[in-house]
């Protein structure tokens, strides 16, 4: 089905490089920046199996935005117990300067990034949810874009969903919660991790790609500094972190800021676009309570499962933690990206007591999970197909209504035996096929697949 995009992936890859498809890392107060890995082999997600993960997502996502909403509000799911006091607001994504503030529309994540395993048992997984500045969507955009290139037979033949509607489902996010002027993709500039992914998702969007220079507030309102005239701005969709935002209400300091867009923001002048403050639900603590939130607003139960968590901040969860931590993986909630993220069984004996001591002492801090024994996908590492763990982002975009897009980002591991992902730990990535029907039991379609497996005439075209 995919040989000979199998056979064209050092020419895909040479492509993501020419194109300037990198992922950039900023440690030690040195920039790198590096080619994100593809790998052709595609994740293959049946028509059946998507419409679970798509109602499962969609809920999860409407729960997540109900629960910021009540937080900055009327926090009734505090007054009721649901969720303790302490521990809501201890979380280090928590803004008491969001206090009181309602979104445009009411929506919090517009675009939400749900990162989620399938087991060996056949289960799905979330592990977590990103919900501040989600990214990746452009990779497999413009993977798909060279594939097809490389095998546009094997696209015209299969009922793969087409993916390519990501820059309008964005449009359309943030046209909706536009309170009068222009788009922008407010970015810190090329040093960013993820600028490529930034400038080519205005594109996409039809938005303004700006730099914190380019941009201005005045009687509340935020202005695009344009070559003939001041443009008003109605909606920014921001790739920069809550706390560099506004140097006037976070860190006093900060160069990529933009001063008073806060006060515009709270004045209802323009859309943030994720809004400040949404830390405060996709905290890894706060992650254990979301089912409990779906129950609670929707009234529902469940569709996707979290994976088995224990908060130390239990007491009963801090024993079986400090009973079970060889067989549990402990994570700092206030980490990211990869970083964090601890096996018991990998640490001597000596580095495991030194881990639960900061447990006991800090217990809010940390959560554990059983580790889940997720899937290996087929991956073609130098030269060769092997088995490699591999995870999904979904996006899901929230506007008029919530909408997952029928892609999403495929991340793999490219050590054998890891389960870390992350590209900032040197992951690289797929492409996610979402079948438009199952082929299973469907003669035409699997005499299809074995067609188009068998084409390889055209290499891949450059322009």
């Amino acid at each position: 089905m995919y040989s000979k995009l199998v056979q064209q992936t050092p020419k895909i890859n040479a492509q993501l490089a020419r194109y300037g498809v990198k992922f950039g890392l900023y440690k030690q107060g040195e920039f790198h920046e590096r080619l994100f890995p593809f790998d052709a082999i595609p994740r293959i997600i049946t028509a059946s199996q998507w419409s679970y993960l798509e109602r499962g997502l969609v809920q999860r996502v409407d729960a997540l935005n109900a629960y910021l909403r009540d937080l900055y509000g009327e926090k009734r799911i505090i007054r009721d117990g649901v969720i303790p006091e302490t521990f809501a607001f201890a979380s280090s994504g928590y803004l008491p300067q969001c206090e009181q503030i309602m979104p445009p529309k009411g929506i919090y994540s517009h675009i939400s990034g749900i990162d989620l395993v399938e087991g060996d048992d056949g289960v799905w997984y979330v592990l977590e949810d990103n919900l501040r500045i989600p990214s990746g969507a452009s990779y497999p955009l413009v993977a798909r874009n060279l594939c097809r290139r490389c095998d546009a037979e094997t696209f015209r033949t299969l009922s793969i969903q087409d993916n390519r509607n990501y820059g309008e489902l964005l449009r359309e996010t943030l046209d909706y919660v536009n309170c009068g002027g222009i788009n922008v993709v407010l970015t810190p500039g090329r040093y960013n991790a993820a600028y490529f992914e930034h400038s080519y998702l205005a594109e996409k969007a039809g938005a303004v790609l700006a730099e914190p220079s380019e941009l201005f507030v005045k009687d509340l309102k935020l202005y695009y500094r344009d070559a003939n005239e001041d443009k008003l701005v109605g909606a920014v969709y921001r790739r920069t972190s809550d706390e560099y935002l506004d140097p006037l209400c976070f860190v006093p300091d900060s160069l990529i800021g933009i001063p008073n867009l806060m006060s515009a923001y709270r004045a209802g002048n323009v859309a943030i676009v994720n809004a400040p403050g949404n830390g405060a639900a996709d905290d890894k603590g706060i992650y254990y309570f979301v089912p409990k939130m779906i129950e609670y607003y929707l009234g529902e139960e469940p569709i996707l499962h979290n994976a088995p968590t224990y908060l130390p901040y239990y007491p009963d969860d801090l024993s079986y933690v400090l009973e079970n931590a060889r067989t549990l993986v402990i994570k700092d909630v206030a980490e990211a990206g990869g970083y964090g993220v601890v096996f018991g069984s990998d640490l001597s004996d000596e580095d495991l007591a030194e881990l639960l001591a900061k447990v006991k002492a800090e217990p809010r801090r940390f959560i554990a999970q059983e580790v889940i024994d997720f899937l290996c996908l087929p991956t073609y590492v130098d030269g060769e197909e092997v088995m490699r763990k591999a995870d999904l982002r979904a996006f899901v975009l929230s506007g008029a209504s919530t909408k997952v897009w029928p892609s999403g980002l495929t991340r793999y591991s490219r050590e054998e035996g890891s389960a870390v992902v992350n590209s900032s730990q040197g992951g690289g990535f797929k492409d996610t096929w979402v079948l438009g029907a199952d082929l299973a039991g469907s003669k035409e379609e699997a005499d299809a697949v074995r067609a188009a497996s068998e084409v390889a005439e055209n290499d891949c075209q450059e322009d």
